[in-house]
């Protein structure tokens, strides 16, 4: 009995952890997807068209767009592709097989094959295969015109609220892959944070042997695992946040300052990266040796050093060609940081990402300090030294 009772308990799904927010969002969004979709094709197709201006399975392929945009099968190719070849198959169902009940069921699984084959898998269009089979009259008289009304009208008009509905939102979509930085330094090494712990090597073995679709990416599931694991190490270590462990009095210039007095500064100091800030103190950049050795030629060492001299030197011209201040050639995407923020959230960024320091910042984005790889080391060893004495 109670084999039976754990067994049906099955049929229960788990609850949803989504919060009030995520799902007022999906709600709306589908809402803005279809009427824009209604609208629109009611404005492009004759109201008196024999053709549904909205077909059924946009009704889910707009739960899988705004519900789960991050699931692969609710990807642009997903939409678009999986539409279209299952309407191609089920309109060539309808019209050379007469048998009313294996022209929809060859429809729905050949569609399933050809969209297994060709990377676009998308539940919804398994309805679309078999609205083309048994739509009536009105949809088998029109052949293969509904593939492209309503079929990609309506898809492509679903998709275009989807993109910019979720970017709106800060959902993003397309759900595009993470870049690959285990070629960082074009070496056969693996980025030192995968070299202890799950390698990509074993989550590909592990979902090979899985051997089922999951609703969710590949580099999604790697994230959700890390954050697993970085989760667990912060409860291990305690409170420990970027403002203990940075550095304080730390050596900035603005985006005025000459490309001379920096580099003076980064000799003097015997550093490798100076926080740009404006008049307020707000983070602007970050410049770095990198950024003035990227201005001089590195592919011929003759004479390099009376090059970068050159390029640093001040231009006594009222007009230069070559860059003069230090907003010129700053790196203005920076890596930051809060100064509340736990220090396991800088692990990846600099140990992966090739970035060597973090500027960090109050909620104002105001610089107060500055977070290396030397005193990320210093934190986790005195961190790990304090868990074995405890």
């Amino acid at each position: 009995m109670n084999l039976f009772w754990l067994w049906l308990r099955g049929f229960i799904p788990g609850p949803v952890t989504v919060n009030a927010t995520e799902r007022l969002r999906a709600c709306c969004g589908a809402l803005l997807g279809i009427l824009l979709t209604g609208l629109v094709s009611h404005w492009a197709l004759s109201p008196s068209a024999p053709l549904p201006l909205l077909i059924a399975p946009m009704g889910a392929s707009a739960v899988l767009l705004f519900g789960v945009p991050a699931s692969p099968l609710a990807q642009p190719w997903s939409i678009i592709g999986g539409n279209l070849v299952a309407a191609v198959i089920g309109v060539s169902c309808a019209r050379w097989i007469p048998d009313p009940v294996f022209a929809p069921a060859i429809a729905v699984s050949a569609a399933i094959g050809a969209m297994f084959a060709l990377r676009c898998l998308h539940p919804p269009s398994g309805a679309v295969a078999l609205t083309a089979v048994l739509g009536g009259p009105a949809v088998t008289s029109q052949g293969f015109h509904f593939v492209l009304t309503p079929v990609l009208l309506n898809s492509v008009l679903l998709l275009s609220v989807a993109l910019l509905f979720n970017n709106a939102t800060r959902r993003r979509y397309p759900h595009v892959a993470h870049a690959d930085l285990s070629k960082l330094h074009q070496t056969k090494d693996q980025p030192s944070g995968r070299r202890i712990g799950f390698t990509q090597e074993d989550l590909d073995y592990v979902l090979h042997q899985y051997n089922q679709v999951l609703d969710v990416s590949r580099d999604d599931l790697e994230d959700l695992i890390l954050q697993t694991e970085l989760h667990a190490y912060q409860r291990r270590f305690g409170a420990i946040t970027c403002a203990d462990i940075m550095s304080r009095d730390v050596i900035s210039v603005e985006y005025g300052t000459s490309l001379e007095d920096a580099w003076a500064l980064l000799l003097k100091h015997r550093i490798k990266a100076l926080p740009v800030i404006n008049s307020a103190r707000r983070l602007i950049g970050i410049i770095t040796q990198t950024d003035f050795m990227r201005q001089v030629n590195l592919q011929v060492y003759t004479g390099f050093d009376q090059k970068l001299k050159q390029f640093i030197r001040r231009t006594t011209n009222t007009h230069s060609d070559k860059p003069e201040v230090v907003g010129q050639i700053m790196t203005a995407t920076v890596q930051s940081a809060l100064e509340d923020a736990h220090i396991v959230e800088l692990v990846q960024p600099l140990s992966d990402a090739g970035i060597h320091h973090i500027p960090i910042v109050d909620d104002q984005r105001r610089l107060v300090g500055m977070v290396t790889q030397s005193d990320m080391v210093a934190a986790l060893y005195r961190g790990n030294a304090n868990l074995t004495t405890v």
